[in-house]
């Protein structure tokens, strides 16, 4: 039997983190509890199966997600996942425990399920259609334009009524009746209420004739067409909101071709193929042009381009040759490459981003809370709104408006009989049960979260869910890391002065290379860097030395003749007994005023040069920031170095020193963000490293770049796999306009039930003869869910910087 999918915490790096739970009673790990859940229709099933969880002893949280139909079960880790899922689905929810036997396994079954249910709710949409065809050629008759043998009688039409009820609507009203059952009301109850009622008034009206009631067969048939057609719509609508999560999945690749070690024999061997979930750590595959690569990797032998497009959103292809890793998923282009594995399965970054990517769907905006809370409360509502229609129409409404009558009835009706007066109120109450919606308002928000996070993933946006999405959109303080953030992380030569009249520029460069080859400190990596890059010789040296803090001395071989070179600080120099002139200092407080670090170098008890060593600004930096302020975001800087340095990288971005903090601990950074925090803002930091992770947690959103580090990565609540501050303003400005659309959606699923209620109802027959017969009001509820996942998948369509 496949194992569940029980996550414990803490999750793996890209996916979502937890609160330490350590407490001094023992107890069993806190764990993630992924469930598949069927047969929701709206927000109120959504309310049900979460109380049938939440009423589970150990449950501490339970999210479930309408769209990609998941509940996401936090336990205390006592309770077993097929406990769960018995207990939803003795509600009448079918559910299983997600499989985790491979990554993305619960995904590809649910991919699979929704493209069977489609092909299966296209047939019965097609039975559906078929009778409503018959039912409509049946009634031309009514309108004086052809009467057609059979069609047009009226047992004809109950079989046609009967056959659509038990045939291609079966579904809908078993599951109405079983949620009214089990007083869980959703939208099916209302649906088949309706239907029902239509259904029954009519065969009561067929086998009495003399009771003088009209036969509407037609209104079932009408009525549930509309519904399947408006389901079908929204199924596929839907289906096609979780394109994301469907791409990530169809990158991963089913099998692999292994070979042997490459470096010990043929490197062109073809290998065998074998199921990816097959490979393991340390093994070494073949991956050929057209191919996607199996499993994450170093390349060990070989050189081709790879596209890496669906998990970075860079169309560029990438370069790769041995020495480089590669990721489970992108697809090769060029040329053929032997790949030594390194994480397999789950642990693949592709696997990860799937993860990270569904979680992040199924984690819900607080402002859907609200449209939760009514739409469980909603059909209660509706059915009571409907008993109270039906009283007031029949006990006063249509003995103050007798001329209501006929337009509630219709041309095809026989107005003035007995009963009439208990069929207009009958028929004005299964319109309200039917025009009323609460598919409309729990769609809104999860199919924009769905479509926003999906299409930030598809452009190397990873957001962790829609609170994520709705506090980016209410930033109001952007809060930089510099070192490795803003800048590259990687110290370079800016600068170099000859004072020497004896040497070129180059072989100062090279001089203090080779000094600097007897330490691997940061400086003397810039150093050595600068002189690879211009692909200079090192020089014999022995008889290093070095002082940390200080410099750094050695016998370098010049000229046939050893001479002791000294590199460092100015004290260091003194220390060896070399002075400074003036004009040397001069040059050397320049270059610290601008930010930069002076590197003093002697040859013998001479002052050969100085070098400066900066870490520089990130290309976009300055647009980023400068993007950021015009967006009306303040922006401040945290630095954990000298102010000197501090500000001159302030004074490239254009920041004030008001928007400056140098020389601040970790724990520093923490406090500045609870400063601001104080005064009533939210706020994101932008971090790569551990001493970030603090302050990542601290921040109402953490944002961290693909190279940071993994605590970084599991701290954060945003991460730009492009590695590219750009993503900072894309994530903005994507959560802005989800969050357009789902007021949108709201608005529009509030204005629908407002009018389409009362219009139901009857409040426009005294004035204008105008009602919604049963038919027309499933139409209208069918094309109000349509109409907000189409809205949400507007979103795709917007075009938004950066993405």
């Amino acid at each position: 039997m496949t194992d569940t999918l029980v996550r414990s915490h803490p999750m793996p790096v890209l996916s979502q983190s937890s609160a330490d739970t350590t407490t001094a009673a023992p107890r069993s790990a806190p764990a993630t509890v992924v469930l598949n859940v069927g047969g929701m229709k709206c927000a109120g099933c959504v309310r049900s199966v979460e109380k049938q969880l939440l009423a589970c002893s150990g449950v501490e949280s339970a999210t479930v997600n309408l769209v990609t139909e998941v509940a996401v079960v936090e336990t205390s880790g006592d309770i077993a996942a097929d406990t769960l899922a018995q207990r939803v689905s003795d509600a009448g929810f079918p559910t299983q425990p997600r499989a985790a036997d491979a990554a993305g396994t619960g995904l590809t079954d649910w991919v699979e399920r929704k493209q069977a249910e489609q092909r299966t709710q296209g047939r019965r949409l097609a039975i559906a259609i078929m009778l409503l065809l018959l039912s409509t050629i049946g009634h031309l008759k009514h309108f004086g334009w052809l009467t057609v043998p059979v069609l047009s009688d009226l047992w004809f039409h109950a079989v046609l009524a009967t056959l659509t009820l038990v045939g291609p609507a079966r579904d809908i009203v078993v599951d109405g009746w079983q949620g009214m059952r089990r007083l869980t009301p959703n939208m099916n109850t209302l649906v088949a209420l309706g239907s029902l009622s239509a259904y029954g008034a009519s065969v009561v009206a067929l086998i009495f004739p003399k009771l003088g009631w009209e036969c509407f067969f037609d209104e079932p048939v009408m009525l549930l067409s509309f519904i399947l057609l408006g389901r079908t719509l929204e199924q596929r609508t839907r289906y096609r909101a979780a394109d994301a999560l469907r791409s990530l999945v169809e990158l991963q690749p089913a099998v692999a071709r292994l070979i042997s070690d490459p470096t010990q024999g043929e490197t062109t061997q073809p290998g065998v193929e074998v199921p990816v979930s097959c490979l393991q750590p340390g093994e070494w595959v073949r991956i050929l042009p057209g191919e996607k690569v199996p499993a994450d990797g170093e390349v060990v032998a070989g050189q081709s381009t790879l596209d890496e497009s669906m998990l970075t959103g860079e169309s560029m292809p990438v370069l790769k040759q041995p020495g480089d890793t590669v990721a489970a998923g992108t697809v090769n282009q060029s040329g053929a490459l032997a790949v030594r594995v390194t994480s397999t399965g789950q642990e693949t970054t592709l696997a990860q981003m799937i993860t990270l990517v569904e979680t992040a769907q199924s984690r819900k905006a607080p402002v859907q809370g609200l449209a939760d809370v009514i739409a469980g409360y909603f059909t209660y509502g509706v059915m009571t709104l409907a008993t109270l229609t039906f009283l007031f129409w029949y006990f006063i409404g249509l003995e103050q408006w007798p001329q209501a009558m006929a337009a509630a009835l219709g041309p095809m009706s026989p107005v003035g009989a007995p009963s009439s007066t208990l069929l207009v109120s009958l028929k004005l109450a299964i319109a309200v049960l039917v025009v009323a919606c609460p598919c409309a308002l729990g769609l809104a928000t999860p199919t924009a979260i769905l479509v926003g996070s999906g299409l930030g993933a598809e452009r190397g946006l990873l957001i962790r869910g829609g609170d994520v999405l709705e506090a980016v959109h209410g930033l109001q303080r952007v809060v930089f890391d510099k070192t490795g953030t803003l800048t590259q992380g990687q110290p370079q030569v800016t600068d170099t002065l000859v004072l020497d009249a004896a040497l070129s520029e180059t072989e100062l460069l090279r001089l203090a290379a080779t000094v600097e080859s007897g330490t691997r400190h940061p400086l003397a990596i810039a150093i050595q860097q600068a002189a690879q890059a211009q692909g200079l010789a090192l020089l014999s040296a022995q008889a290093f030395q070095t002082e940390p803090g200080l410099g750094i001395t050695a016998q370098v071989s010049w000229q046939d003749a050893d001479v002791a070179c000294v590199i460092g600080n100015r004290a260091w120099l003194e220390q060896h007994g070399i002075s400074v002139d003036t004009a040397a200092e001069t040059q050397a407080a320049a270059l610290t005023e601008a930010g930069k670090t002076v590197i003093y170098i002697a040859r013998g008890q001479t002052l050969a040069g100085l070098m400066a060593v900066a870490d520089q600004l990130r290309p976009e930096a300055q647009q980023v920031v400068q993007g950021l302020q015009d967006r009306g975001l303040p922006v401040t800087l945290l630095s954990g170095d000298q102010q000197l340095v501090a500000a001159a990288i302030a004074s490239q971005l254009n920041l004030g020193s008001d928007q400056v903090m140098a020389e601040i601990t970790p724990q520093g950074k923490v406090e500045a963000i609870q400063r601001f925090q104080a005064q009533g803002e939210t706020v994101a930091l932008v971090g790569d490293g551990i001493n970030d992770a603090p302050a990542l947690a601290q921040a109402d959103i953490g944002i961290t770049l693909n190279s940071g580090t993994d605590i970084a990565m599991e701290t954060a609540d945003v991460i730009l796999m492009r590695d590219h501050l750009g993503g900072i303003a894309a994530a903005i400005d994507l959560s802005r306009a989800t969050f357009t659309t789902i007021r949108q959606n709201l608005g529009w699923a509030c204005v629908y039930n407002l009018v389409g209620i009362p219009l139901a109802a009857g409040a426009l027959l005294p004035v204008a003869g105008i009602s919604l017969s049963p038919a027309a009001a499933g139409g209208l509820m069918a094309f109000s869910s349509v109409a907000v996942v189409l809205n949400s998948l507007r979103l795709r369509q917007q075009r938004i910087e950066g993405l």
